[in-house]
């Protein structure tokens, strides 16, 4: 008898050992478990303010201006642009214009009918 008592002590101590490590690991993995969604909160708070600052530097207005000051270029205009043909010559884009002739003077004489 006494031996069964003995084993059933042992097998109590054991078991009440196992719950004091299954809770120990069980509030570690809260506490990371806490952590891990605290550092998500933050990683989209971080995502949220990035995406208004995207917003902010690409707005139309900003992206000519630094297109214009720091890229130096400049609006299309059918003066500068170019078109290719697939052989690679050239088309000009404005059509030159035929030259002026200036109006025949009227012969002195006579007098306009």
């Amino acid at each position: 008898m006494a031996r069964i008592n003995l084993l059933l002590l042992l097998a109590v101590i054991a078991t009440a050992l196992y719950l004091v490590h299954t809770q120990y690991q069980s509030r570690q993995l809260y506490t990371e478990l806490d952590r891990v969604q605290q550092e998500a909160r933050r990683l989209e708070t971080d995502r949220d303010r990035l995406q208004v600052e995207k917003r902010a530097q690409a707005t139309p207005l900003r992206v000519e201006k630094l297109a214009k000051e720091q890229l130096q270029m400049r609006t299309t205009t059918p003066a500068i642009t170019q078109y290719v043909r697939p052989d690679g010559s050239v088309i000009p884009a404005v059509a030159p214009l035929p030259p002026v002739t200036p109006p025949k003077p009227a012969a002195a004489g006579r007098a306009p009918r």
